[in-house]
């Protein structure tokens, strides 16, 4: 089946816009991987599935609403953020990264697809002063240690029906690394929206504030 009738399929209220900007994705990365690796070789031919879906299976657990803030730490190329960004333009999303040569992909596939609630920055999170409704990242280091790092940057107050707080996509084995978290958490497995054989082992862990 197609990406985006796939996309369509999982996702059956998206715009012309949003759409056309999910489409533009693909060209956009490869060229940009041309000049600066932030997705592995093997890996720009599965953009769709390994990048685009596996970031949207946050929407499949929370829909950020209009005005709530989202930091995405470590965000390499743009995921999850970027995705997010498209699927929720009403949100505001601030992504890091500490690498400048990440950060100058995000800014310029950000610009190309003018998305107005995007702000990119190369800045650590122990840097960041602000507080934020959700934290999103994709496997950056084990859940215990991430958590330290953002815990005292998510606002208490909540206007979503699940409380604010951490969503962490991982996948493999996590036995190990959830036995060492102190918090408590839910898992959701993304086998259970998207049925590519790529979700068998693809978890979003949610950290309540």
């Amino acid at each position: 089946m197609p990406d985006f009738i796939k996309l369509q399929q999982y996702f059956p209220d998206l715009s012309a816009v949003q759409l056309d900007q999910f489409r533009m994705l693909q060209p956009l990365y490869e060229a940009w991987n041309e000049k600066i690796n932030v997705i592995s070789r093997k890996d720009i031919d599965h953009l769709f599935v390994h990048h685009i879906l596996h970031s949207l299976g946050l929407a499949k657990v929370v829909q950020f609403q209009a005005g709530a803030e989202i930091l995405d730490v470590g965000t390499g190329g743009g995921f999850p953020g970027i995705p997010l960004a498209i699927m929720f333009p009403d949100a505001r999303f601030h992504l890091i990264d500490s690498i400048g040569k990440k950060i100058t992909v995000v800014e310029n596939i950000v610009t190309a697809l003018q998305l107005k609630n995007v702000r990119a920055e190369k800045q650590r999170v122990e840097s960041i002063n602000h507080k934020y409704d959700f934290i999103v990242s994709r496997a950056v280091t084990r859940l215990a240690p991430f958590h330290e790092w953002v815990k005292h940057k998510i606002k208490k107050e909540y206007n979503h029906p699940i409380r604010n707080g951490v969503l962490y996509l991982k996948g493999g084995d996590l036995k190990e690394e959830l036995k060492e978290a102190k918090q408590k958490y839910q898992l959701f497995n993304l086998s259970d929206y998207f049925d590519d054989p790529f979700f068998e082992t693809k978890k979003v862990i949610y950290v309540p504030l």
